[in-house]
């Protein structure tokens, strides 16, 4: 089944721009972490970062290691409980070093803060937060992430990663999802 263009009311972020913040991205994380002591690890939050962060690391010119977290503070829910359910957990301890959690999108940044919180209390030397997408006014607790690839209106977006209805991940753009597909 193909897509239909039409689903997709506008592109709010190029195949170009998305290459673009990656290269921005991973050489600031680069001069950031360059003379670290510390074991760079990222962690990917699984499903809607991957296409991101894959993309990211490879430009990261820096021996790390690469961790996977699936979480939800969401449930059966639309609105985020604040408690967070680890669903799939790290494979190695994280003691001493310094972690940079990668995600696709920031809302209501509950969940990111408390996932950020629970890698500090594992040990972790430091935690830092990236995000591809950051919603700034949907935020209902204090946090800001350390990395920003672009910051966009309160729009429902899909493509490169992020979905609706486990579609539109595969979209090489992200794009707002016309109203009409998800109001039915």
């Amino acid at each position: 089944m193909y897509y239909n263009r039409q689903d997709i009311k506008r592109i709010l972020v190029s195949e170009e721009e998305l290459a673009g913040i990656c290269d921005r991205l991973a050489a600031q994380m680069t001069e950031d972490y360059k003379d670290s002591e510390h074991e760079l690890v990222f962690v990917i939050v699984l499903k809607g970062s991957i296409f991101f962060a894959t993309d990211l690391i490879r430009r990261i010119p820096l021996h790390c290691g690469i961790e996977f977290m699936k979480v939800s503070s969401y449930g059966k829910s639309t609105q985020s409980s604040g408690f967070i359910a680890v669903q799939l957990d790290l494979k190695r301890d994280i003691t001493d070093a310094d972690v940079v959690i990668i995600e696709d999108i920031i809302d209501s940044g509950r969940t990111l803060q408390k996932l950020r919180d629970l890698l500090l209390h594992r040990g972790a030397h430091s935690v830092k937060c990236c995000t591809l997408l950051d919603k700034p006014d949907r935020r209902v607790v204090d946090l800001e992430a350390e990395y920003v690839g672009e910051i966009i209106p309160d729009v429902f977006v899909v493509g490169y990663g992020l979905d609706y209805d486990e579609k539109y991940r595969t979209l090489p753009y992200v794009g707002e999802l016309d109203p009409t597909v998800y109001q039915n």
